[in-house]
């Protein structure tokens, strides 16, 4: 069985030299050379077409990601797998949209790493766990946010008029005269705004108003 063909692209000596026997314990992986900044892992990924580029983000010299888009642009085979310090989400999107095949943190357990190339090479893609929990918890965050979003919104022209009168201190029945409406309709249209608006009696009907600027203060409240 083939060998994984892994070239590393990181600036620290220590570090690839950590890695390269790491990856030499693996039966199924060999480092087939090293790069020490941006300029270097492109031309060493022309040379030597590795089937994974192993690189790291904050090299001197070229940019990691123009770097990445390059070998995708030169070898779209080749699978490039982020080995980062950086737990930023903006740096992860960056880095998927020149084609990175992964993003594992530089913290993250040996296993990881040999899993991530792994995946990869197979056709897959890999996050580090840590960077899926962040992904996921800031997932959750914007649906509660969209979900706070303007309940007002979601209430029609005739809703809004009568939560307006009813705020003032109308009756259902004088609204039901003023709006030419049957009183069952006025009720109906209470109701469907009251459960819109999570609101469950008079009271709470009035301070939503006004903290809408839907009456004013002044305004009295029978």
């Amino acid at each position: 069985m083939a060998k994984i063909r892994i070239l590393l692209a990181d600036d620290h000596t220590l570090f690839r030299q950590g890695i390269r026997q790491l990856i030499s314990s693996e039966p199924d992986m060999e480092v087939i050379g090293e790069a020490a900044n941006g300029s270097d892992a492109v031309d060493k990924a022309g040379e030597l077409r590795p089937d994974l580029v192993l690189m790291d983000i904050g090299m001197p010299g070229l940019s990691s990601f123009e770097a990445m888009r390059q070998i995708k642009k030169n070898r779209p085979e080749t699978k490039v797998l982020v080995l980062t310090m950086y737990d930023d989400e903006d740096y992860l999107v960056e880095g998927m949209e020149v084609g990175a095949n992964g993003y594992v943190l530089k913290d993250s357990p040996a296993n990881q790493l040999t899993a991530a190339i792994r995946d990869v090479c197979r056709g897959g893609s890999y996050l580090s766990p840590r960077m899926l929990s962040q992904l996921v918890d800031d997932f959750r965050s914007r649906i509660k946010s969209a979900n706070r979003l303007p309940r007002f919104a979601t209430l029609t022209t005739r809703e809004r008029e009568v939560l307006k009168l009813l705020a003032e201190g109308n009756s259902v029945k004088e609204i039901a005269c003023d709006l030419n409406l049957s009183v069952k309709t006025v009720e109906a249209h209470k109701f469907n705004l009251m459960r819109k608006l999570d609101i469950h009696n008079k009271a709470q009907l009035v301070q939503y108003a006004i903290q809408k600027k839907i009456i004013r203060l002044e305004t009295p409240v029978q």
